[in-house]
């Protein structure tokens, strides 16, 4: 059926819609620390809608349906251990954020362990985020791709990808430029509740169109096993089980967030301790409430498919779910589902060009010139996100040939987060840990999250509790050693 000119006006109205909202949030004079943190005046609720929107790319609305379509609902299984994760950030991590006028989540390191370190760390995070943010935003060309293509028959699939991360990165880039963590925050409240909704409209339209309904999708996905969620089994290689999911699930939100700027920065934002950890263990609810929905979407399609097969077989399951709101959906409402997928794609790429921008200028820029004036700092702080946007756009079209996106999203994190999880525990739980030895336990839990990610079939699950426990081993062993001999900077 394809998009009509109904459908791309929907499109392009949101697009507009969103970037002047956005912009309302332009102030005149402005701190740095109110420009990345809002001057503390965001509510709970719309920060824990932010987190949400923050972590939710155009790869998990078109990837996650795809895992259910294609094999079962095992991945809530990884959703449980991001509930727990929030917990134990909530109770070890926050209140050491709050002791302390803190812009990004690095200078908590500095605090404990020194300039060095400080450095490392942010540094990593730069490099992951900006990787895995790549991937996120050529999610955004996949579904242009399968809208357009009927429009676009004359057009390299590369122009066609070039121009639509263009465009959601200049629109996304505009707003966030402007108002900064403010803007970004109240755009992903609109934003969350855009794409959740639109959603319910897809999953209430495949309804409809399934014969019998509900009772014929529960019939057949459940026969099928798509209903499963539970795998016991022990496998180091499995990417969805019971125990990869709960424990390695924990770990990686610890790590995503309670060292991640792009979390940190929103709950450093709120007013208080307290509203901080509710917002974060809200989200939580929120986040284990969309990914049932998303899979439901993709259990749905695997009956509706079942009944009505394409008439070209799918290559990948992340084309999925934009090909049948493309061809399936009433017009009008296939729009408003492709502009639902770009809604937050724009919630992500604005958080990341926020916390990329922040943790340039307050990491490593305010340490050389800390003595600059705040209009200079506000001036270079919009500077390093344009470039920031720039590097994104260049790494999405080099994310053109990768697999599953959300599995590549997930695993780059994975290899980094367990290095930074493992020095951040080590700063907090400890009081022994040098600097020299935090920053031997980090490089050698990032060279294993490596060695697993290109030499072993350890699935990504893992990583980022593998990392932290090597991290958190090797930098105490070397710490202890080295404080025998005299080496380093171990507190008493």
């Amino acid at each position: 059926m394809g998009l009509n000119t109904l459908d791309l006006v929907v499109i392009g109205c949101y697009l507009a819609g969103v970037t002047l909202f956005g912009l309302r949030f332009r102030s005149g004079k402005q701190t740095l620390k109110g420009y990345f943190l809002a001057d503390n005046a965001i509510p709970w609720w719309a920060i824990s809608l932010s987190i949400v929107a923050a972590e939710t790319s155009t790869l998990t609305v078109i990837s996650v349906p795809g895992l259910a379509y294609d094999k079962d609902f095992s991945f809530l299984q990884l959703v449980m251990g991001y509930l727990i994760g929030r917990v134990v950030v909530s109770f070890v991590l926050i209140p050491q954020y709050f002791r302390g006028e803190l812009v990004t989540a690095y200078q908590l390191i500095e605090r404990r362990f020194g300039q060095r370190l400080r450095t490392l760390t942010a540094g990593v995070f730069l490099v992951t985020r900006a990787a895995a943010e790549g991937v996120r935003v050529f999610a955004v060309a996949i579904v242009v791709r399968v809208a357009l293509g009927g429009l676009l028959t004359g057009v390299s699939d590369f122009e066609r990808d070039l121009v639509a991360i263009a465009i959601v990165t200049a629109l996304t880039l505009l707003y966030t430029l402007k108002g900064g963590l403010k803007a970004a925050i109240w755009t992903d409240v609109m934003q969350q509740t855009v794409y959740v909704a639109g959603t319910i409209v897809g999953l209430v339209t495949i309804l409809h169109l399934v014969p019998g309904g509900w009772t014929t999708v529960r019939e057949v996905a459940g026969a099928a096993s798509k209903f499963r969620v539970f795998d016991f089994t022990f496998d180091w290689t499995t990417k969805y089980t019971l125990w990869a999911g709960v424990i390695g699930g924990t770990f990686f939100t610890t790590a995503s967030h309670g060292t991640d700027q792009l979390i940190v920065q929103r709950l450093l934002a709120a007013r208080s301790e307290g509203q901080a950890k509710v917002a974060l263990i809200s989200s939580g609810v929120v986040v284990f409430f969309q990914f049932s929905l998303f899979l439901t979407i993709g259990a749905m399609l695997y009956v509706f498919y079942r009944m009505f097969p394409p008439a070209i077989a799918f290559t990948r399951t992340d084309t999925i779910f934009p090909v049948f709101i493309v061809s399936h959906m009433p017009h009008g409402v296939s729009g408003l589902l492709i502009a639902a997928i770009l809604a937050a794609a724009m919630s992500n790429l604005s958080a990341a060009l926020n916390s990329l921008s922040s943790t340039s200028m307050v990491d490593f820029y305010m340490r050389l010139r800390p003595l600059s004036s705040e209009i200079r700092r506000i001036w270079l702080s919009r500077a390093a996100m344009v470039v920031w946007a720039l590097v994104l756009f260049g790494l999405a079209l080099l994310a053109r040939h990768g697999g599953k996106v959300i599995e590549v999203g997930l695993t780059i994190a994975s290899v980094a987060y367990g290095g930074m999880l493992g020095v951040f525990l080590l700063g907090v739980l400890t009081r022994r840990a040098s600097e020299l030895g935090a920053m031997v336990g980090m490089i050698c839990g990032l060279a294993l999250n490596l060695y697993l990610w290109r030499f072993t079939s350890v699935a990504f699950a893992w990583y980022t509790m593998l990392g932290s426990v090597v991290t958190f081993a090797v930098g105490y062993a070397a710490s202890f050693a080295w404080r025998q001999k005299g080496i380093g900077n171990a507190s008493a």
